[in-house]
């Protein structure tokens, strides 16, 4: 990956509004599992995923997930976990959007990020929150199909929806202010 100054200024950007949309907007969504709230700083890092690739989107998933800790405090285990869900989510939307650089592609990207992202979080919070919780694994598994799961595909649904119909606008205001170059990122979403 080609990281020139306007990239590293612009993933930065992109870092700093995330983490902007994180600390102004998080609530549960679910009473059940009333300790995963939702934010909607993915949808910002799927859309620099969208614009430099699946690599950047690690990248600015990593940046996030310590940066949150760093603001509200937390385990080492709560970075895992939103690495985790942020790049499963981000990572395989922008790798497909990058194979299939299309409106198609995007929403079959997005699907996907949706699908792992609610998949790897089943998995590890079946593993990670009886240690987290000091909880019996018995517990934990009473949690999954009628909180984790809705709650992971809500809140994955919803930022894959809004980041389909945001993205579009957001590239141009990005072109527009120079950070973003025409003939590096084409987008057909329309």
């Amino acid at each position: 990956m080609n990281f020139t100054a306007k990239k590293i200024t612009t993933i930065g950007m992109l870092c700093a509004m995330a983490m902007g949309v994180n600390l102004l907007i998080s609530f549960p969504m679910i009473p059940s599992v009333a300790f995963l709230k939702y934010d909607p700083k993915d949808i910002i890092i799927v859309m620099g995923g969208f614009i430099f690739g699946p690599m950047t989107a690690l990248i600015m998933s990593t940046i996030c997930a310590v940066l949150e800790i760093l603001f509200r405090g937390g385990t080492i285990l709560d970075i895992l976990m939103n690495i985790i869900s942020t790049s499963s989510f981000a990572c395989a939307a922008a790798f497909l959007y990058k194979k299939n650089h299309s409106r198609r592609g995007a929403v079959i990207g997005l699907v996907l990020g949706v699908l792992l992202s609610t998949a790897s979080m089943l998995l590890w919070n079946y593993i990670i929150t009886p240690i987290y919780f000091s909880m019996p694994r018995e517990e934990v598994v009473k949690l999954l199909l009628p909180g984790i799961l809705p709650f992971n595909l809500l809140k994955t649904g919803l930022n894959a929806s809004i980041t389909f119909v945001f993205y579009k606008g957001v590239v141009k205001a990005l072109r527009k202010a120079n950070l973003v170059e025409s003939n590096e990122h084409e987008t057909k979403l329309s």
